[in-house]
């Protein structure tokens, strides 16, 4: 009788091939180095982010970095959906600021249909504000974690409770505090509600205090000071040969902010510096991000000064263009007439009509520049659509900065990079 030999495999879901280059680099490991898992499950990688790492004592030899266990496959699902469909599926993104997803997926989807030099201004000061909410509230969380990582555990409560206010505010403009899916594809899901902008000034004012406080704190603390000066450098050359970008990439002494070098919205209408810095290690990116929050109130006063008045005031600007087969009728005319009837059903089946074309749209996000490309062959739907992550493209970096830290170094420079891996894995 013939004996089965039974052979044990690797489950397929996780037999990657980063994972069989790294187990045949590790098996050619000698000597008194250690190989240490770091994640999936480990709170300092903020995520499900695994880091397998050797080690020469304390001293990190070798990082390899592996992501997607997180992937949802959001770009295929992209292929089955209307473009105003897939609008829920930014906000998980970069979860810290979905209304800055939101913002900069409709953009690129308005560059496609050749509307986006059609939005009223109104619209845009509102996205410009979303934008910039989302930005001092993605820095507030990420400062706060990574001050909590190196030990500064008071500077997370204070920035959590600014955060707390944007979501109060998030919540009243858009009805959820999360998962905002506030935009259309030319325009918005409505305007703002009354009394929103006093809400807005007010947490302007309090935000500023905290700023101050939280610099009390960690600016020239001698612990915080020692944990992250002169950890983890990023050579400016470096940064630019790794696609590098947003505070990460300004920190390594790089001028590059997609608002000031391919402006849109409303942002040329705007005065803000770009904070750069010199060095490019961990404390260079905390800095950059506290000035960067202090910019983003800058921002809001001005769109705040220069937002044209509402529908509901006289001669007021709307919120969305005026094209009935971009943005759904009035509720009112469609119970009423029969062609906004036609265009209703239209959109809500079939999507918005796109040209055929492809094109790519970056906005700059908390993260760095979110890019998406979009491959449209007609119709509702986009035959393909890639999205520039920049959690993922910042995260490449980490085998070249890691080597020659010590272990505890290892933490703070991935709470300085400030990363999502829901934007990471898509």
């Amino acid at each position: 009788m013939a004996t089965q030999t039974l052979e044990f495999k690797e489950p397929a879901a996780r037999a990657s091939v980063l994972s069989a280059a790294a187990d045949e680099e590790l098996r050619e490991v000698h000597g008194e180095k250690m190989v240490l898992n770091i994640g999936p499950s480990h709170p300092s990688t903020h995520g499900v982010l695994r880091v397998l790492i050797e080690l020469d004592g304390e001293t990190i030899t070798k990082a390899m970095p592996e992501v997607g266990y997180l992937h949802r496959g959001d770009e295929k699902i992209a292929e089955n959906m209307t473009y105003t469909q897939f609008i829920p599926y930014t906000d998980r993104l970069d979860y810290l600021a979905p209304l800055a997803n939101n913002v900069a997926y409709a953009l690129a989807v308005e560059k496609l249909l050749g509307i986006d030099g059609k939005l009223p201004p109104r619209c845009q000061y509102i996205r410009m504000i979303c934008c910039e909410m989302a930005r001092i509230s993605a820095h507030l969380l990420g400062l706060g974690a990574f001050a909590m990582d190196v030990g500064a555990m008071t500077v997370f409560l204070h920035t959590f409770t600014e955060r707390e206010k944007i979501y109060n505010l998030c919540e009243s403009l858009t009805g959820a505090r999360f998962t905002t899916s506030y935009t259309r594809i030319g325009g918005l899901s409505r305007d703002l509600p009354p009394g929103w902008i006093d809400q807005l000034k007010k947490f302007l004012s309090e935000v500023i205090v905290n700023l101050d406080e939280t610099e009390t704190l960690l600016t020239r603390n001698r612990i915080f000071v020692d944990r992250t000066r002169d950890v983890g450098i990023i050579s400016r050359t470096l940064a630019i040969d790794y696609a590098i970008s947003g505070p990460n990439l300004r920190a390594s002494g790089v001028d590059y902010d997609v608002r000031k070098a391919q402006p849109y919205l409303c942002y040329r209408d705007l005065e803000f510096d770009v904070p750069v810095g010199s060095v490019g290690d961990c404390y260079d990116r905390y800095l950059v991000r506290m000035e960067e929050m202090r910019q983003s109130v800058r921002i809001l006063h001005q769109c705040i000064a220069k937002l044209p008045g509402g529908p509901d005031n006289r001669g007021g600007e709307p919120v969305n263009v005026a094209d009935g087969k971009t943005v759904l009728p009035p509720k009112q005319k469609v119970m009423t007439r029969m062609e906004e009837l036609i265009h209703q059903f239209m959109l809500v089946t079939q999507g918005v009509n796109a040209p055929a074309g492809e094109i790519y749209f970056g906005a700059e996000n908390p993260k760095g520049e979110l890019g998406f490309y979009i491959n449209s062959r007609g119709g509702g739907t986009p035959h393909r659509l890639k999205i520039r992550a920049p959690s993922f493209v910042n995260l490449g970096i980490l085998p070249a900065i890691l080597p020659g830290h010590m272990m505890s170094d290892m933490v703070a420079i991935l709470g300085s990079i400030d990363f999502v891996m829901g934007e990471c894995d898509r």
